[in-house]
């Protein structure tokens, strides 16, 4: 059996646009946390790609070098035992002393890269230029960064600045350590394209080997790129010094993202506006061939493949990285890593796989245009300032051991299912999971399901919803198919279905009926989720239950975290305290998620849709003033639990949007969100107006200690209103960064 080495990487760009650099290691916070280092070498990695970046180290005079930082994170890895692949230049175009289209660049950038390696003499791995070709069409031909050139003779000149500054790089390295290696990275796809459009894909699909070509010597006369070159004023005795006097690299770095493939079609209007662009010749779309029925993407494995077959070199998967949720990140890893395992094992040159985005990666949705903070979650989660692992850290541990894997990466990601077309949309129809619960239920099949309880209501609902979006088999049963406050009923069930974790959305949910109906709240609220954990702990599943804000009695007047005792006032919220302190005692490895005032777009039954409609047929709406509440988006609450749960997270966990409102305020957001008018339809009034016979909080707000960071309320509504189809509102407009996203492409998925 092959050997496959696991690598890891952190995001580390330091791009410029107009006179503004936008940092990676800052914003991750990376560049002040030495700590993290441990956290890299107890996923296994044997070597990191890591920066040393030009644009940090001497960032305002090619003199004066700062080597802290470098120093003390280097030796660091060192004593970890965890070989560097030292950065020197990540989609950069270096210091503001020069830029991608400099003619003096290639010497300045050798004269650094000397320079680290006198600093550094004991490193032996190096990526001088981070994907020359991908940085070079960014900056020179798209515009989209420093120097925003747009024409093929600067994107011509700034890649051969490049791969000369790399030639250039390497021979300086190497006068002080004659043993060091070069690993050369770039972005590596494939164009497909309809039949007129042939011309344009051959073309891409030869340009696409550029990096590595030119550094190999293999860009002659009879390279099929030779006249494009010389076309956009390459020298010919540039190319030719090329040829004379290669830098093969030592090891061959592909990033392969599953957009890394495009399909062009000249048929511009079946496509979104923002695909169009054009060529010397005529207009067309370019867009994700995996969003694209006809289109039948090469895929990693047979990527890797033509890379074995075209050089005689060791390769690397130096990128391996999917923004999405938990599960598909962690089906694509997984993807990787068995496609670089089976060619290993057919004799190919294949070595490694690279874990990148160790920690995440922002603004990637822009291209790194704008900084909106919009963050792309990694192997770890640092919205808290503290990196936190997430599931993708328990996979990459087992990977190399072979060792069990989740029961979500038994199924196939997006990019294999019939979802992934939008052009046009093809979407997987809720039939087809249907059919494999079904079939769960009938016991023809192995794929261990969640099982969710709630068959009935919002919340069960919701995850049967959003399961069927993110490709998670399940069973969602109904009281009659399973009673969780009947312990047969719950063993029966478990013994059957064997879930690998059970979801209970299931409760009595009727808070003034409790007052007088207080044996069947506790048996649905407290004695139901308590069976649950015991059955749960007996069957080795695990358990998420769901509690509420009411566990409080409004006093604090600061947000609730986790940690805040309980103290309810009424009957309801006493039944879900006694629910958490009993599932935790029976099962200390249970999810217990406290949320509060949730709302969501597929049903009629919550308050922002009620005052919404009422607000809009012009009827009195009255709403509380003086009671304060965290208000939650049913996909976001639903979408969290499942990372969290996924995750292997236990305990307590707050979970609600950001954000403190009255009952009115919600209701006044939500009417100027939607361009209504709330005057004088939403009528403030205080609790007592409603005579209520259950006591309510004057103030339950709910903040997290924990990394469950959601979205603000605000962002929620704007999403809600955008995803429910309200016949009697005015048009909606999206929001506004919903508008300015759509028109670039996402170079990273």
């Amino acid at each position: 059996m092959a050997n496959i080495n696991l690598w890891g990487g952190v995001e580390c760009t330091v791009n410029r646009v107009g006179e503004q650099y936008f940092d990676q290691l800052a914003q991750s916070g990376h560049a002040h946390r030495l700590a993290d280092l441990d956290l890299f070498a107890g996923l296994g990695i044997q070597k990191m790609r890591y920066p040393v970046l030009w644009e940090h180290v001497a960032p305002e005079d090619p003199d004066q070098h700062n080597w802290t930082w470098a120093t003390e994170r280097l030796n660091k890895l060192r004593d970890l035992h965890i070989e560097p692949i030292v950065g020197l230049l990540h989609h950069g175009s270096g210091p503001r002393y020069t830029n991608l289209l400099d003619p003096e660049f290639p010497q300045k950038f050798a004269a650094y890269a000397k320079a680290v390696a006198q600093q550094f003499p004991w490193v032996t791995h190096y990526t001088p230029i981070n994907e020359p070709l991908t940085t070079a069409r960014f900056s020179a031909l798209y515009g989209l960064w420093y120097p925003h050139a747009k024409d093929d003779a600067s994107f011509a000149r700034a890649l051969m600045n490049q791969i000369n500054g790399t030639r250039l790089a390497m021979q300086a390295i190497r006068e002080v350590n004659p043993n060091a290696l070069l690993v050369q990275t770039d972005d590596l796809g494939y164009s497909h394209s309809t039949t007129t459009m042939q011309y344009q894909a051959d073309f891409e699909n030869h340009r696409r080997w550029l990096t590595w070509d030119l550094l190999c010597g293999k860009v002659d006369q009879q390279h099929p790129l030779w006249n494009y070159l010389h076309w956009a004023k390459v020298p010919e005795n540039e190319l030719l010094e090329m040829v004379a006097k290669p830098c093969p690299p030592d090891i061959i770095g592909i990033n392969y993202y599953v957009t890394s493939e495009r399909y062009l079609d000249e048929h511009i209007i079946d496509y979104p506006w923002h695909t169009h662009g054009e060529n010397h010749r005529q207009r067309y779309a370019d867009v994700e061939a995996i969003r694209v029925p006809d289109a039948m993407p090469l895929g990693i494995q047979n990527i890797l493949a033509q890379v074995c077959e075209r050089y005689d070199i060791p390769v690397a998967v130096t990128e391996a990285h999917l923004c999405c949720t938990r599960e598909e990140q962690m089906r694509w890893l997984a993807e990787v890593w068995d496609s670089a395992l089976f060619l290993a094992n057919q004799g190919k040159n294949v070595i490694a796989v690279t874990a990148w985005s160790l920690l995440g990666a922002f603004d990637w949705n822009s291209l790194l245009t704008e900084q909106r903070g919009h963050y792309e979650l990694g192997v770890f989660d640092i919205r808290t300032g503290t990196p936190e692992p997430t599931a993708a850290a328990t996979l990459l541990q087992t990977l190399a051991s072979g060792g069990e894997r989740h029961p979500v990466l038994e199924i196939d990601g997006w990019w294999k299912r019939t979802c992934r077309s939008i052009y046009p949309p093809v979407p997987e129809t809720a039939e087809s999971w249907n059919l494999r619960a079904n079939q769960q239920k009938a016991g023809k099949t192995q794929t261990k399901p969640l099982l969710i309880t709630g068959a009935t209501g919002t919340l069960g609902r919701a995850f049967s919803r959003i399961c069927d979006a993110r490709g998670i088999p399940y069973v969602l049963l109904n009281r009659q198919e399973m009673d969780i406050a009947e312990e047969i009923s719950v063993k029966e069930a478990l013994l059957k279905y064997k879930p690998w974790a059970v979801i209970n959305t299931a409760g009595y949910v009727r808070v003034d009926d409790a007052e007088r109906e207080q044996e069947a709240c506790y048996r649905e609220n407290t004695e139901g989720p308590a069976i649950l954990a015991k059955a749960c702990q007996k069957h080795n599943s695990k358990l998420v239950t769901f509690s509420s804000d009411l566990v409080f009695n409004g006093t604090k007047q600061t947000p609730y975290l986790e940690e805040d005792a309980h103290s309810p006032l009424n009957i309801y919220g006493h039944s879900k305290a006694q629910a958490e302190v009993k599932v935790l005692e029976t099962l200390p490895e249970a999810l217990v998620i406290r949320t509060s005032a949730f709302f969501g777009p597929w049903d009629e039954h919550n308050f922002v849709y009620h005052a919404l409609r009422a607000m809009a047929h012009e009827e009195p709406f009255h709403a509380a003033e003086d009671l304060y509440i965290t208000p939650t988006f049913v996909p976001d609450l639903v979408n969290t639990a499942l990372d969290l749960l996924i995750d292997g997270e236990t305990g307590i966990w707050n979970v609600a949007n950001q954000g403190a409102y009255s009952w009115a305020e919600l209701a006044e957001l939500a009417a100027n969100l939607a361009g209504l008018n709330p005057e004088p339809w939403l009528q403030p009034v205080p609790q007592s107006f409603f005579n209520w016979p259950a006591a309510r909080p004057a103030y339950t707000v709910l903040e997290t200690s924990k990394r469950a960071v959601l979205p603000t309320v605000e962002d929620a509504l704007h999403r809600f209103l955008h995803l429910h189809e309200f016949p009697f509102r005015p048009a909606f407009a999206p929001h506004p960064e919903e508008v300015e996203e759509e028109s670039l492409l996402s170079a990273r998925a």
